[in-house]
């Protein structure tokens, strides 16, 4: 008997070999495509989570900036990667919430094709405009904005981004002319603001925290139910009388489907411990965001909710990709 089960192990290599010698996760680099350039809030708060696991774990984390679409190409690659936990990606509320609504066609399906690890952070966008824009606040914004022939240009990060879709809202609002231009990022359209070539911006707080603490740009309005600690001077657009216009952008760690879940949950773990940090939180809070931890069964309920929250937004406000 001995010499039998001896015979089947030396025929069976693969049951002789022991556990232990297999490749400890993560034997190589991981890469977190971010579906949006350098320098925007996406890309910021995806390089401080990133640099939080690095410290924490040793994980060798390779940020991959994959704009476009409104963070479409990014995820879509991500979709079509390996499941195999090292490609990962950082999606938001409009590659993952808006774009199925807004987009005829889309490359995937954000609660089918993605395999959810946790929240990160959400923050309430702010208004901006150059500082030397002839209007001094809100109310001489939506003034000028009314005035017979008035030209006034909203910047946005990308079709579906919650900045696009705040805008186009604004602008029902308020009942005002404004145009609405596309840009492939946060970084385009600060740009094009400081030299006035666009007007005003409804911007992630990471984005133009630094831009406006520098007297370059003016905060005008904030989209959260009250003021941010951050932007004191600046009203709430609900404060000034428009209600409907409270809105969360939010960003979360998402995998390729069927991506082993034992990794989910390791992933998972690791972004709740890294967004529990007092320092990680105090970075989110000087650029006007909170951590927003979560598990992946939590991601998948809260997701499936602002699925339908910003389809139906889309759909009331008839708003169309221009």
């Amino acid at each position: 008997m001995q010499r039998r089960a001896l015979l089947i192990a030396l025929a069976s290599p693969a049951l002789a070999q022991p556990i232990a010698a297999q490749p400890a996760y993560p034997d190589r680099p991981i890469r977190l495509i971010v579906p949006f350039p350098p320098g925007g809030g996406t890309d910021v708060i995806s390089r401080e989570i990133s640099a939080r696991l690095q410290a924490d774990l040793g994980w060798n984390i390779v940020i991959e900036n994959r704009p476009g679409a409104g963070g479409n190409i990014g995820l879509d690659a991500l979709a079509k990667a390996a499941p195999d936990g090292f490609t990962l990606g950082m999606g938001q509320t409009s590659n993952l919430a808006i774009n199925p609504a807004l987009y005829p066609a889309m490359p995937f399906d954000p609660l089918r094709d993605f395999a959810l690890i946790s929240t990160v952070a959400q923050q309430p966008l702010v208004l901006v405009t150059a500082r030397s824009a002839p209007w001094g606040d809100l109310a001489a914004l939506i003034a000028a904005a009314r005035a017979p022939g008035a030209r006034i240009t909203a910047g946005h990060s990308g079709n579906g981004t919650v900045g696009h879709l705040l805008g186009e809202l604004f602008a029902q609002a308020t009942q005002a002319e404004i145009t609405q231009v596309p840009y492939r990022g946060a970084g385009p359209v600060t740009a094009d603001l400081l030299a006035r070539r666009v007007d005003i911006f409804f911007a992630n707080p990471p984005a133009v925290r630094g831009l406006i603490e520098a007297g370059e740009l003016r905060p005008l309005a904030v989209s959260g139910t009250g003021r941010s600690p951050n932007f004191p001077q600046a009203p709430s657009l609900a404060e000034a009388g428009f209600p409907a216009l409270v809105a969360q952008n939010w960003t979360g760690l998402v995998a390729p489907a069927r991506t082993p879940p034992a990794i989910i949950t390791r992933w998972s773990e690791a972004t709740r411990h890294a967004l529990a940090h007092a320092e990680m939180a105090q970075k989110l809070a000087q650029e006007a965001s909170e951590p927003r931890p979560c598990t992946p069964e939590e991601f998948r309920a809260f997701l499936t909710e602002e699925h339908a929250r910003w389809g139906r937004i889309v759909r009331e406000a008839r708003i169309e990709i221009g």
